[in-house]
Formats: C-alpha cells, structure tokens, sequence
C-alpha cells in the first residue's frame, strides 16, 4: 500500500489522517516559520486520490510552478510553494523507518502524526502530549540546518514587507540557538556566521532598529575569532551612528580588537578590509 509524505528542507513528514494542514500556527499539523505564509494556508487532503486545498491564504499556494484555484491533485514529486518555501510530495511505496521531526516538531505516539512541540496535544486525534514522543536523529537533521538556510530569505521578506518586528522574533530564535551552540564550545563555519550576523547587523539598520544586534554581532565574531566578511562590512559601512547609542563605540573597539588579534583570525584579513574596518570605526565628524 502507497503512503505519502512532504520533504521541506531536510525534514520529512508523513502524510497521515484525512488531512494535515499547513500554515505558520504552532496548531498546524505543519508549522512554517515565513512571513508570506498564512497561519492556516494549505492541507494535504489524503483521499483515493491526494490533493493540496489552498484555504483562501493570503499568497496563494503553487504546484510545479504553476497558481492552484481551490485544489489540485498530487502526483508523485509535485513541488509546492506556499509563501517562500517550497515542499516536495512524494509517494512513499515501500516501507521505509518512520521520518520523525526533531526541533520544533515532535511525533504523536497514539497516531504517528508530526506537531509542533509547543501544543499539549495532538491536533489529529486529540492524544496528550507524552515526554517520549519526540524522536531525534532519524531522517532529519538538527534544527540548525533549518535555521541558516531559511534565515536570509525569510528576513529579508519579513523586512521588505514591513514585518520588521516579525523578523526580529526570528533572528531572535536563531540567536538563541547560535548562543547554546557557541556555548557548547562548537566552533561555527565562517558562512554560517556571515549568514545570521550579516541579518543581526541589518535588523540595527532599520529606523526602529536596537544596537544590540550590533553588539551581539560582533561578539559572535570575537568568539570565533573571525574577521567581518565583505557582507558584513557593507552592511556596517551602511549604519546610521549617530542613531544608534554606543554603535560607534563599539564598532572601534572591534577594530581595535581586530589590530590586536589580526594574527589569529580567520580568514587572515588583508591590509585593505582591515583600513575599511578602521574607515568605518572612524566616521568622518
């Protein structure tokens, strides 16, 4: 017998039930953390023959491309997008381990069916969360791949749309983890740092923006040992000093930091990133 699941990024989830809805409510079957996406925006109806069922979302939902009008059937490896994020449906038809969620999402124990972690309870049949539903380590991997593939895009629509305070919630989250990581004594690839400081640094930018992400980071940086990549320094090149308390300050005391360390960074820097940097600790008055 055919079973059918949905792969988005690294996580798979089976397709159980009459239907699994998704959206960006923590009560979907299927939590999507982007703004474009609608807090219930699509299901996956499981009948003799699956389909996708746009619940009048605001965006829209497409399969292979192409604008859905109220539902369509699904074949075997039909891309659907909803918002930014694209999901990938598939017929599973011989029998695989179970792909179970780990981070955000955890595993009915009464009826298998992925939910987010924050409910009390299953959304499909009602079971009471247990402390052994979630399973880690299995089809998927740590929520960190999550985290650096999704930021930039999301953000970045969150911004464009005038979701700032929506894009803060979600660098926040992602700050969080890369503080338990650094934490961990787990050293960070430099792209990894590039991606989430380069948002961090964007997010001081705006007219409402907090010097904190500022301060946080340049901390990653220090902690990594790492010089600012040519993305990161446009975005410091771009900040606005004056409005920000303390930026200036700190920003010189990283340069400063960077003149003492310059031997133990990584990549070594060279003379001219290293006066850009100085260029922009140094403000013309």
């Amino acid at each position: 017998m055919s079973r059918y699941r949905l792969k988005f990024l690294l996580q798979e989830f089976d397709l159980r039930g009459p239907e699994m809805v998704l959206g960006r409510s923590p009560d979907c079957h299927i939590t999507i953390e982007d703004p474009l996406v609608s807090r219930r925006h699509a299901k996956i109806v499981m009948a003799d023959r699956p389909m996708v069922v746009d619940l009048e979302s605001r965006n829209g939902v497409s399969v292979n491309g192409e604008r859905i009008r109220g539902s369509r059937p699904l074949e075997d490896g039909d891309r659907i997008r909803i918002g930014t994020q694209e999901l990938v449906f598939y017929v599973v038809t011989r029998t695989k381990r179970e792909a179970r969620t780990t981070g955000f999402m955890t595993v009915c124990n009464a009826c298998g069916t992925p939910y987010p972690e924050q409910s009390a309870q299953c959304p499909h049949c009602g079971a009471p969360r247990r402390d052994d539903d979630t399973i880690s380590g299995l089809l998927v991997e740590p929520r960190r791949s999550w985290t650096f593939q999704l930021l930039g895009e999301v953000i970045e629509r969150a911004i464009a749309t005038g979701r700032a305070v929506e894009a803060d919630r979600i660098l926040r989250r992602a700050a969080r983890e890369v503080d338990e990581r650094l934490a961990a004594g787990e050293r960070l690839a430099g792209d990894e740092v590039t991606a989430i400081t380069r948002f961090a640094v964007r997010l001081a930018q705006l007219p409402d923006g907090a010097s904190e992400w500022l301060h946080w980071a340049l901390n990653v940086h220090r902690h990594q040992a790492l010089f600012p990549s040519p993305e990161v320094l446009d975005h410091l090149e771009e900040l606005d000093l004056d409005a920000l308390p303390d930026a200036a300050n700190a920003i010189a005391d990283f340069a400063r930091w960077v003149d003492k360390e310059r031997d133990t960074l990584r990549p070594p820097p060279d003379v001219e990133r290293i006066e850009r940097l100085q260029r922009i600790s140094r403000p013309p008055s």
